[in-house]
């Protein structure tokens, strides 16, 4: 079919619904949600077969939804309605949710029922649960949904009313109900009352966007990014709320009944968006103590005062490493906030490959983080410098230096194992390794150019066309869509696509890595590997390729083109997109014209 893809954004779920939708053979674009009439314009240049809504923040349009089949994905369970439905199921504790694709209608998320997937709740923020739970609902229920469009246009299927089901629930599960807007008065935290497990759930409700409105240091702020924690020796009689220590980037609050970790605020003034606590609080943050946490933790490897009796060490930090019980194998975590990697951040995971370095492993695999393994240079804390464009050099510099202690490590045998989305930068670091194993879900977006035509760096001329060739390997730079991992692995960009969630590609990890370490020829694999880099070094030094492109790079930076930094602004300031990007909106090709019948542009009858 024709599915024009309507959205307010080309976010994380319409990405991942645009990428497996054209794999499923359907022909997709997509426009952003500007204004009726541009919306308009595009379902009469495309004249698709369905609109499909995954992202909205305001209704559908009559003059669409009467004349074309319009679906909207709702994250919420059937019955569930308003535009805070994973708002507060996280805020309620519930313990299941779902997705629920509906037919659009005069009144919001209330038009009959064509498809629902329901899954299990997680502790987790908001935005986890929405790239990884919802995602993989959202696909479920939209190809069951899309599947039905044949016969319902035979009139031998027809969607269930609302009404209906909410009498009858049956298979779709207990109904929800209509929720309002969660306002900051909902979100309140009450320091002297909300234990830790209260405050942490208001956080991750608003973790991605809206925050939670709070005060820190007498000023007004939002809340984003918390992680439990525990107070430090000589804090025990500390007020609740106040603030105790620094670490990465983090600083640590007091609870009634313990602390927790507050990552990246929101202040307002001259940097309103987020960006790491001890940033956005410099002068304060240099005036508590730092806490740091050792890397070595987990199975007993942390210090004792880090570790229970178990020997599990979960105190929180952005960087974790941890060896399999054999040693043989070394997992270094790099859990950073949305995949942004800062000169700061790069430079604690360059020192961390180099205390991977000095332990006796055979392989080390890089896991990144669970929502994201890297999407390259942080734009926020860019955009927060007093010179955005010296520290854009600098960042850039940084994750450079991270790909060039990975690219040496030929002691041993590596692998990136991306367990969450990458971008920009963060593919092309990943590519470093000797092995590249995505699961299933993950998208990838190996190319620059989205972020005002960026050259792009992290020895990608030299990564790039030693997997794919020279042609492919610009073909890949040159196109701006999302990249399944399956399809990434046909190209030959990354080796294995496995794992059908990210318990079970976590264990295929483990058990490949472990194959690979007590595999009989692992020592001739590493001489070999060795060998390559040395030749490769001979031919061409990586200090070229490096020069080469950051030469290009200085140019988008410090140039006469500010293109680059335009962009960069309305990304972090999140600017409402004024018009679609060509690469996405297919149907405004001037070349638009190939012939087709139109699908019916009568009234769509509903159940």
């Amino acid at each position: 079919m024709r599915i024009l893809l309507l959205t307010h954004s080309f976010n994380s779920l319409t990405q991942r619904l645009y990428a497996e939708l054209a794999g499923d053979g359907h022909e997709l674009s997509v426009e952003f949600d500007i204004a009726d009439s541009v919306a308009e314009e595009a379902v009469a240049a495309f004249r698709p077969d369905v609109v499909l809504a995954p992202f909205l923040k305001r209704a559908v349009p009559e003059s669409i939804w009467a004349r074309r089949l319009t679906l909207i994905v709702h994250p919420g369970i059937v019955g569930d309605r308003g535009p805070s439905a994973l708002d507060w199921a996280i805020t309620d504790g519930a313990s299941d949710w779902g997705v629920t694709v509906l037919q659009a209608e005069a009144e919001m998320d209330a038009g009959p029922v064509w498809a629902s997937e329901r899954f299990a709740m997680r502790a987790a923020t908001k935005a986890s649960l929405y790239r990884t739970e919802v995602t993989a609902a959202a696909l479920v229920a939209v190809r069951r949904a899309l599947e039905r469009v044949p016969a319902w246009r035979r009139g031998e299927w027809a969607p269930t009313p609302l009404a209906a089901l909410l009498q009858r629930p049956g298979s779709f599960g207990p109904p929800g109900c209509l929720r309002p807007l969660m306002k900051q008065v909902d979100r309140a935290i009450d320091w002297r009352r909300d234990d830790t497990a209260a405050v942490l759930r208001r956080i991750r409700a608003a973790d991605g966007f809206p925050g939670v409105a709070d005060m820190l240091f007498g000023e007004p702020c939002h809340l984003f990014d918390a992680h439990a924690g525990r107070r430090p020796a000589g804090a025990e009689d500390a007020a609740p709320g106040e603030v105790l220590a620094r670490r990465d980037g983090a600083l640590l609050r007091a609870t009634v009944d313990g602390a927790l970790w507050i990552g990246h605020v929101k202040r307002g003034g001259t940097h309103p968006f987020k960006l790491p606590a001890t940033q956005a609080f410099a002068a304060e943050a240099a005036r508590l103590p730092e806490w740091p946490v050792t890397l070595m933790r987990g199975r007993g490897q942390g210090k004792a005062d880090e570790c229970d009796e178990s020997g599990a060490c979960d105190e929180w930090g952005e960087l974790a490493y941890r060896e399999s019980d054999d040693a043989a194998v070394g997992f270094l975590s790099f859990d950073f906030y949305n995949g942004a990697m800062s000169t700061a951040q790069c430079e604690r995971l360059s020192a961390a490959i180099g205390f991977a370095r000095s332990r006796p492993t055979r392989v080390l695999v890089l896991e990144g983080g669970r929502d994201f393994w890297s999407n390259g240079i942080h734009l926020n804390t860019i955009e927060a410098a007093p010179s955005p464009a010296d520290e854009s050099w600098a960042n850039i510099n940084a994750m450079n230096d991270v790909c060039l202690a990975l690219l040496t490590l030929t002691d041993r045998i590596t692998v990136a194992a991306l367990a969450g989305n990458a971008g920009a930068g963060g593919c092309f670091l990943a590519l470093a390794a000797d092995h590249v194993w995505a699961a299933s879900g993950v998208i990838l977006n190996p190319h620059y150019k989205n972020m005002g035509n960026l050259y792009g760096s992290e020895y990608w001329s030299y990564l790039l066309p030693r997997r794919v060739g020279v042609d492919a390997g610009r073909r890949i730079m040159g196109n701006r869509l999302p990249l399944l991992a399956r399809q990434a692995a046909a190209a030959g960009l990354i080796d294995e696509a496995f794992g059908a969630d990210p318990a079970g590609f976590a264990a295929e990890v483990a058990r490949r890595a472990a194959a690979l370490a007590a595999a009989p020829d692992l020592a001739a694999c590493i001489a070999a590997k060795a060998a390559r880099r040395a030749a490769d070094e001979a031919e061409k030094p990586l200090a070229a390729y490096r020069a080469e492109e950051l030469a290009r790079m200085q140019r988008n930076f410090y140039g006469f083109d500010p293109s680059y930094h335009v962009a960069r602004f309305h990304f972090v300031l999140k600017s409402p997109h004024s018009w679609t990007p060509r690469h996405l909106a297919r149907h405004r090709d001037l070349d638009w014209n190939r012939p087709r019948v139109a699908a019916p542009e009568t009234r769509v009858e509903t159940a």
